[in-house]
C-alpha cells in the first residue's frame, strides 16, 4: 500500500506541475492587512468541507474519486475495479457565498449545497465560521424495493457549522459539528436524525505539500455504519489543489460520506481516491 501511495503521489505531482501553465490561481479570495488567508488551501478538507469558499464569479468543475476496497486484493485488483464517481459544478455568487450541483455514481445521488461565510478571522476576531447546507436526492431508489415509494423519501439533507483557526503558515484546525435529516431510512440500522461531530487538520511540510486528516463521531450511529475517518494529502500547482486521500467510506457525496461509512481500518477495509478542482 506504501508503495502504491508513493508511486500515485509521484504521477499526480509530476502532472500538477506540467499544467502549472496551463491553470489560473484558484486562491484569489481578497485578504486585507487585519484578515488572515484562508486556513485550508482546497475547498474540502479530505472528503469533509472545509471553510474554503470560491471567489466571487469563479465556476469550478469538481471531480472526485473513490476506488473500491484494497482489502480485497485481487479479486477487485485492489479496488480499481470497483469505482464510484462525483462530478460537480461550484459557482461563487460573492465572496461570500457559493452554491453547487453534484452526482455521485454511487446511489444515484444527485446534491445542491450551499456555502456562506458568517464570520472571518483576522486580528480581531480568532474564527473562520461558515455554514454549509446541502440538500440530497437519491435516484436509486425504485418502486420495486419500495411500493409507497414518494418523492420526498428520495431526500435527506445536512446543516454544518464549520468553525476553523489558521493558527500559523503550516498548521490549521476545524471542527465540524453536524446534523443529518434522512426522510427514508433503514431503523434497524441507522437513525432518521443523526448528529456528528467532526474534527480536521492540515500541516503543511513543505511548500506545495500538506498531510491532512479528519474524523468524523456520529452520536446516533448503530453498529453498521462507521465513523467516517479519512487520510489525505494536498499537492498545491499555481493556487490549484490535487487531493490524494484514503477513507473507510466509498462514498463521494457529503451525506452518504457521514453517514454511510462502511470500511474498518483495522481491517485494511479501506478506499483510495482523489479529488480534482478546475476553475473557470
Amino acid at each position: 500500500m506504501a508503495k502504491t501511495l508513493l508511486f500515485l503521489s509521484v504521477f499526480f505531482s509530476i502532472f500538477a506541475y506540467s499544467q502549472e501553465d496551463l491553470l489560473k490561481d484558484i486562491d484569489t479570495v481578497s485578504t486585507t492587512a487585519s484578515s488572515s488567508p484562508p486556513a485550508f488551501k482546497a475547498l474540502q478538507i479530505v472528503t469533509g468541507q472545509s471553510t474554503k469558499l470560491t471567489a466571487k464569479k469563479e465556476w469550478y468543475i469538481v471531480i472526485a474519486h473513490r476506488f473500491g476496497d484494497v482489502s480485497e486484493g485481487f479479486k477487485n485488483f485492489f479496488g480499481l475495479d470497483d469505482a464510484s464517481t462525483k462530478l460537480g459544478v461550484i459557482y461563487g455568487v460573492t465572496d461570500g457565498l457559493s452554491l453547487s450541483l453534484s452526482r455521485e455514481t454511487n446511489m444515484k445521488t444527485f446534491e445542491f449545497g450551499a456555502k456562506y461565510k458568517l464570520l472571518k478571522q483576522n486580528e480581531n476576531f480568532p474564527l473562520d465560521i461558515v455554514g454549509y447546507n446541502v440538500m440530497a436526492l437519491n435516484t436509486d431508489l425504485d418502486k420495486d424495493n419500495y411500493p409507497n415509494l414518494q418523492f420526498g423519501d428520495r431526500l435527506s439533507y445536512l446543516t454544518q457549522a464549520l468553525i476553523s483557526r489558521r493558527f500559523n503558515d503550516q498548521f490549521s484546525l476545524q471542527l465540524s459539528p453536524s446534523y443529518v435529516h434522512k426522510n427514508l431510512y433503514e431503523p434497524m440500522i441507522e437513525d432518521k436524525n443523526q448528529f456528528l461531530a467532526g474534527l480536521g487538520g492540515r500541516y503543511k511540510i513543505s511548500k506545495r505539500i500538506s498531510i491532512n486528516a479528519e474524523y468524523f463521531v456520529n452520536f446516533d450511529n448503530h453498529s453498521f455504519y462507521k465513523n467516517p475517518l479519512s487520510v489525505g494529502m494536498d499537492i498545491e500547482t499555481g493556487g490549484h489543489v490535487f487531493q490524494l486521500l484514503f477513507s473507510n467510506s466509498q462514498l463521494n457525496s457529503d451525506i452518504g460520506y457521514l453517514t454511510n461509512a462502511a470500511g474498518k481500518w483495522e481491517k485494511g477495509q479501506i478506499f483510495f481516491g482523489f479529488n480534482l478542482y478546475r476553475v473557470f
